[in-house]
């Protein structure tokens, strides 16, 4: 039913969570499975020039940070015999960047973690699986925290 699975992952115990029940849906119907940790490249973008110093510092430890995740998301797959494929992704919001790589792997379920954050902690924290669900047009299964 499904053939690509694409999971967005951040490192943290939910996404850990998808991560598991991602595992379950690829065995059972023989898909393929990207994980995805997106970054932002340009975070200080308008904050101005006395920030650009750090630009090179924050990509390096947003990058081993990225790394870190995928490669502790793709031994998980690996030890269950499915075919995982990881891709770091960039995008000013992590939603931008999810929608722009499920198009480019063709991807036909994306599989998230969501820390179910309600009234004045979503507002001010937002929600990266509601912005998610507001531009793709694949079923998303939420794993909640």
């Amino acid at each position: 039913m499904f053939k690509h699975i694409l999971v967005p992952v951040d490192g943290s115990e939910t996404s850990t969570k998808a991560v598991v029940k991602a595992v379950g849906l690829a065995k059972a119907f023989g898909s393929v499975v990207t994980v995805l940790y997106v970054i932002d490249p340009y975070p200080f973008t308008g904050v101005g020039a006395d920030f650009a110093y750090g630009q090179a510092q924050y990509l390096s430890a947003a990058t081993a940070e990225a790394n870190q995740a995928l490669d502790e998301a793709k031994k998980v797959f690996e030890d269950a015999g499915v075919q995982v494929n990881t891709l770091l992704g960039e995008g000013h919001a992590v939603h931008e960047g999810i929608g722009r790589v499920l198009s480019s792997v063709d991807a036909d379920l994306i599989v998230m973690g969501s820390h179910g954050r309600r009234g004045l902690e979503k507002l001010m924290l937002g929600s990266v699986t509601q912005r998610v669900l507001g531009v793709v047009h694949v079923p998303v299964l939420v794993v909640r925290d």
